[in-house]
């Protein structure tokens, strides 16, 4: 089957519902952007929002939080923060302990277009998505720029297709 026809099954899906981690020492729900980014445009494509949590930037809390939406009824995982060489970035590392599947394309192409975007530093990134227990998990930079370009060039036309293909449809 072509990628044009798994995209045109997966658009019979329904809402997907997704659960949205913030991994961050300092930010609220007040002054979580990058967060807010990820609800607003998951809602404006039709999606839900499961529950939207803020995790400090510490491995066991990070995989604590993880764990619980893994074993939730929802299909995707989205986080952001932690994926620099900052001393305390650590959610990489936590997410690719879970993942079953790394999908190391969605980092190469996220770094390639936030290089057109931000030069050289691109490459400080360690953005990357996968499958974790037959769901979806994108782990994206805390930047709301860098949210957004992940979420509106990458996630969002493929997130329907990936579920469709997770269900084996």
């Amino acid at each position: 089957m072509s990628v044009d026809e798994h995209r045109a099954r997966a658009e019979g899906l329904s809402a997907l519902r997704a659960a949205v981690v913030t991994v961050s020492d300092t930010r609220t729900l007040d002054t979580d952007a990058s967060g807010r980014a990820i609800i607003e445009l998951l809602e404006r494509a039709g999606h839900r929002v499961a529950e939207r949590t803020i995790v400090p930037d510490d491995p066991e809390k990070i995989s604590r939080v993880l764990g619980h939406w893994l074993d939730a009824e929802i299909e995707a995982v989205i986080l952001t923060g932690g994926t620099g060489i900052a001393p305390r970035d650590g959610t990489v590392e936590v997410v690719r302990r879970v993942l079953d599947v790394e999908l190391p394309g969605f980092g190469e192409i996220f770094r390639h277009l936030s290089w057109e975007q931000i030069g050289a530093a691109a490459f400080l990134s360690r953005a990357l998505a996968g499958v974790a227990r037959g769901k979806a998990v994108f782990s994206l930079p805390g930047s709301t720029t860098a949210v957004r370009l992940a979420m509106e060039s990458l996630i969002l036309p493929e997130l329907s297709h990936i579920v469709s293909q997770l269900r084996g449809a």
